[in-house]
């Protein structure tokens, strides 16, 4: 997990080189990837001297870990990929846009990498919701496009153009529906879904199903919005429930506030969630409250395996901070998608389009990534527990 202070200090970084991100920077002149769909370089074509890819997330925002986070695991791929000669002979050029943690700047965002800046392939976005949005853009377009990190199953039914590296929604809820019946030994679970954000509508269903599946029962299923700040009314209801444990699938913003609203109402009883929960500010807005809680994640900062150390230790070099798994898993996507490009016989969205999802056994800092044709990636995921302020591994859980 990053420090506070490295969270801050990132997040800081993000927030001012956001105000530039915003009005399109690395938009510029010089020589592309020619890249969208409509117009791209032939097939067989010698490479570009540079190749253009876009990024989109949430640099500012209730959630801008996300996009901060995001930005950095791929800056750090693609530094690391130019100092090693860039991809066939060229240099990756990386434009970026900040989405505001708003779909409909999500999907202005990608307008712009596609039809402006004339991209060859898109990386992000984290939250499932903006990447529908922008995702929608990019299909129409052509336009291969890699989300680090949105679970949601239909993020790559929007079409062929579309991929992820991360697990979905319904492994994700069912390793936590497993481990709260299995491990935790619990029968009586809540849900405290955000009903605004299909990230969470889409995981607490999963849950839910795999939950009482195996034989558990669901005692209560209440709802938020996304950017409330009063949970009261919610959580008496989830007490009067008497649950053995709370399953709040949401961002880590609101799950802040609504650990520190249930402890100070007397709600002592575990709590448990997804990866939205995966930043250094989960602990810094929940503080103590926090402690003690599960939530399902990608991969553990703390793994000894000697790719996830090399890339934590470069991070920490490069951010002053430790990465969280939106970092590892957008640094991961960069790096599949340059294998991708120097496998394919051209650098048009295409041809990378057909290599990226011709990929299997990627030896990522996040697991071993094979895309399957659905364009989704089949990986084991890791449940972390909250302890004394940090992520510790409390189990890994196999697909």
């Amino acid at each position: 997990m990053m420090t506070n202070r490295g969270a801050r200090g990132n997040l800081f970084a993000g927030l001012a080189a956001a105000a530039l991100w915003a009005a399109g920077c690395g938009g510029g002149g010089g020589p592309t990837g020619e890249g969208s769909g409509e117009g791209a370089q032939g097939t067989g074509a010698p490479a570009p001297a540079e190749i253009r890819i876009g990024e989109y997330g949430s640099m500012t925002g209730s959630d801008a870990t996300f996009g901060v986070s995001t930005h950095n695991g791929i800056d750090l791929a693609v530094k690391q990929l130019n100092e090693a000669g860039g991809v066939k002979g060229s240099k990756l050029r990386v434009t970026t846009y900040d989405d505001q943690g708003k779909q409909q700047e999500a999907a202005t965002a990608v307008t712009k990498l596609v039809t402006q800046d004339k991209v060859v392939a898109i990386l992000g976005e984290v939250a499932s919701a903006r990447s529908l949005a922008g995702g929608t853009v990019a299909q129409q377009h052509g336009v291969p496009m890699i989300s680090p990190a949105s679970t949601n199953p239909k993020v790559t039914e929007l079409g062929d153009y579309i991929f992820r590296v991360c697990f979905l929604d319904d492994f994700q809820g069912e390793v936590m529906a497993r481990f709260a019946r299995d491990t935790l030994k619990l029968d009586r679970v809540a849900i405290f879904r955000d009903a605004k954000n299909a990230y969470s509508v889409g995981l607490s269903d999963f849950f839910k199903k795999s939950f009482e599946g195996a034989g558990g029962k669901v005692v209560a299923d209440v709802s938020y919005g996304s950017g409330d700040s009063d949970f009261k009314s919610q959580l008496t209801t989830l007490r009067a429930a008497e649950p053995q444990a709370i399953f709040i699938p949401g961002y880590y913003t609101e799950v802040g506030n609504i650990a520190q609203q249930a402890r100070g109402m007397g709600l002592s009883v575990p709590l448990l969630g997804g990866d939205g929960w995966d930043s250094a500010k989960l602990v810094e807005i929940g503080g103590p409250a926090v402690e003690g809680t599960y939530f399902s994640s990608h991969y553990s900062v703390n793994d000894t395996k000697p790719e996830v150390k090399s890339f934590v230790d470069a991070y920490k070099a490069a951010y002053g901070g430790e990465p969280d798994s939106n970092a590892a898993l957008a640094y991961d996507a960069a790096k599949l998608l340059a294998d991708a490009m120097g496998r394919a016989p051209s650098v048009t969205p295409q041809a990378i389009r057909d290599a990226i999802a011709a990929t299997r056994d990627f030896p990522g800092v996040t697991g071993v990534i094979t895309i399957d044709e659905k364009r989704n990636a089949r990986k084991s995921a890791v449940v972390l527990k909250v302890e004394g302020g940090k992520f510790v591994v409390a189990e890994t859980v196999n697909p």
